[in-house]
């Protein structure tokens, strides 16, 4: 066979973090040392129970996925606006609270699912809820199936590596509690189930016979068929190995004669009651339909897969993870794609990439959105600036990305305006902020030609600094490039600039984060109205993040001078306090900070919702936002 939210969702289900007072304080007990060329900062350490002793504004902050009306372009409200982004979302459809509707689950990264409520109304809303359900470890994917047929689902996953998990469901239909059972599905002679982990399988009960059949997609376009033969046992379930041959099925992709990662979901999409089969392959730009042209007894999928929807068939950059469900309410299933990133470039479905196919009337899907979880998505590696833009005297937000998904050889920076006011905020999307072309693109604002307004100092994915002048006359920031290498990386590439006066001399001192993990410091030497970097140390305070050092200077614990925080690829958020003077500063190492695990991590402060603290707003791998309220008083 070949084929060419709401205040509940904000007070109830968000992580509330409290960062180095009521629930981690710092005491002091790091080393300090001068800063300098060969200067190293010694670790502090984090305590409990000592808040009372900490006279420092140490802020407390907590998790908000919609704390203020925030809208796109063309004025629609984000549903859930500061969720983070999707890069290669993982769907799943299904009734998981017994209420009679089909709830959402998604994963987008490694190890955890994220899980949204259907609450019906006149429009159905999938309703954030938490973004590490029952903190279930699933590995690289999960499929939920009433593995066990006693009327609830179940949880397969994957175990590290390339292996079958299974938690059983041991609640209730309404209130699912999963425990797990067993690390490996084995098959009857106790060899452990193999399933490649880029592959994600299916179950389902495939001949009606009562006992589930497991299906597992291989790379070579086969589906290896496994029976449970144990139905009813409250032990690990056994499977009986069927046939690496399924209905004689083998997926040769659009590229020719190649095979790939894929995904599989079973459903009974033309409602004549038995399992019809859907393809998504790693060489192919949408999605193969297997038409069940048997019955629940007998099934029979020999025909000839066909891409989906016949009429207009979806295209993506490949690697498409399907899964069948009633979006809208209406009683017939639609469909819900993920866009993995396959063959067919990844980076053009960076933030299109979650499709919602409606079957409005029997047969006939059509494509109503490629974005169907509502937030700000920019793509992927987003990195936020606060600021003001417009001289309104509230705080505005830009939003840079690794790679524009419509323009692969430039990454942008997207406006997000205030509207409102520095109490009542709003926010709309608004449009690019030109600064030319270029990858990873950064700005650091201070004034720096001493004509009181703010310049940039730009980084990019070259090692080379931009620097631009602010020539608005309006209070606005509208720059002009000045000179297009005013510094240079002594190595390394994706220069992330901060600014600030670190010796209290008038003018604007830098520091630079890059690929290697390290830091660059560059002190000022010119004058308050000709700015000249001259680097004082390419490894300063001897840290090393990892890989993809993003500072920023900060006063974090209100004392009036600035610390250092350092986000990460891979490492978290680290924290440096400044426990010198304003001009002779020492830094403490005080570790990562204790916020949720991110794979890409680039923070920012600003009194984002103007109650007199500075809020944290972090950027990610998903290319959307995370914004953590200050609630320290």
């Amino acid at each position: 066979m070949t084929s060419r939210s709401s205040s509940y969702e904000e007070r109830s289900a968000s992580l509330v973090i409290c960062m180095l007072s009521t629930c981690l304080v710092l005491i002091g007990c790091g080393v300090r040392m001068e800063e300098g060329p060969s200067s190293q900062v010694q670790p502090g350490r984090y305590d409990q129970g000592t808040a009372e002793n900490n006279s420092l504004a140490m802020p407390e902050y907590i998790r908000r996925i919609t704390p203020f009306p925030t809208v796109d372009q063309s004025g629609q409200v984000y549903e859930h606006p500061f969720l983070g982004g999707f890069n290669m979302p993982r769907p799943q459809l299904l009734d998981i609270d017994g209420d009679e509707d089909y709830d959402l689950f998604v994963q987008d990264v490694s190890g955890s699912v994220i899980f949204f409520e259907n609450r019906p109304g006149e429009k159905p809303q999938f309703l954030w809820r938490t973004d590490r359900y029952q903190d279930l470890e699933v590995g690289e994917w999960y499929r939920f199936v009433d593995l066990d047929l006693d009327g609830d689902h179940d949880l397969l996953a994957e175990q590290p590596f390339s292996y079958v998990r299974y938690y059983r469901n041991e609640g209730t239909p309404q209130e699912p509690r999963f425990v797990e059972v067993a690390d490996s599905l084995k098959d009857v002679d106790g060899k452990p189930l193999f399933s490649d982990r880029q592959n994600i399988p299916n179950a389902a009960d495939i001949d009606c016979d009562s006992q589930v059949d497991l299906l597992i997609g291989r790379l070579s376009g086969r589906v290896t068929r496994y029976e449970r033969i144990n139905s009813g046992t409250l032990g690990p379930p056994q499977f009986q190995h069927v046939t690496d041959f399924f209905e004689d099925i083998e997926i040769i992709a659009q590229m020719g004669s190649l095979h790939g990662a894929n995904t599989m979901a079973l459903g009974d999409v033309d409602n004549d009651g038995d399992e019809d089969l859907f393809w998504g392959d790693y060489f192919e730009p949408g999605i193969l339909f297997i038409e069940n042209t048997g019955t629940c007894q007998s099934p029979s999928l020999g025909g000839e897969p066909i891409s989906f929807p016949s009429s207009e068939p979806l295209n993506t950059s490949g690697y498409n993870a399907p899964t069948l469900g009633d979006v809208d309410g209406d009683g017939d299933q639609d469909l819900l794609v993920g866009a993995l990133g396959g063959a067919f470039n990844p980076n053009t479905t960076t933030a299109d990439n979650l499709y919602y196919l409606e079957q409005s009337s029997p047969g006939l899907f059509t494509a109503q959105t490629s974005r169907f979880v509502s937030m700000i998505d920019v793509g992927s590696e987003s990195i936020p600036v606060i600021i003001d833009l417009d001289g309104d005297r509230d705080l505005d937000i830009l939003i840079g990305n690794k790679i524009e998904q419509g323009d692969p050889q430039n990454g942008k920076i997207y406006r997000l305006i205030n509207e409102g006011t520095p109490g009542s905020p709003r926010f709309q999307m608004s449009g690019e902020f030109d600064v030319g072309s270029g990858y990873h693109l950064l700005p650091a604002f201070a004034d720096l030609d001493g004509d009181g307004d703010l310049d940039a100092v730009l980084g990019t994915w070259e090692d080379e600094l931009r620097f631009y002048e602010n020539r608005a006359n309006d209070g606005s920031i509208q720059l002009t490039l000045v000179d297009s290498a005013i510094t240079t990386l002594t190595r390394g590439r994706n220069a992330t600039p901060t600014l600030g006066d670190l010796d209290s001399d008038g003018d604007a001192d830098m520091v630079v984060g890059e690929s290697s993990g390290t830091l660059n410091f560059y002190e000022n030497t010119g004058t308050s109205s000709q700015p000249e970097f001259t680097l004082i140390s390419d490894e300063y305070l001897g840290l090393d993040v990892g890989r993809r050092s993003l500072p920023v200077l900060h006063d974090f614990d209100g004392d009036g001078d600035l610390d250092l925080i350092v986000g990460s690829e891979s490492e978290g958020i680290r924290l440096l306090l400044n426990e010198g003077t304003r001009s002779v500063p020492k830094f403490t190492d005080l570790g990562p900070l204790p916020l949720e695990h991110f794979g890409f991590a680039a923070p920012a402060f600003g009194d984002i919702d103007g109650d007199g603290d500075d809020d944290l707003l972090l950027g990610g791998s998903g290319g959307g936002l995370w914004f953590y309220e200050n609630q320290r008083r």
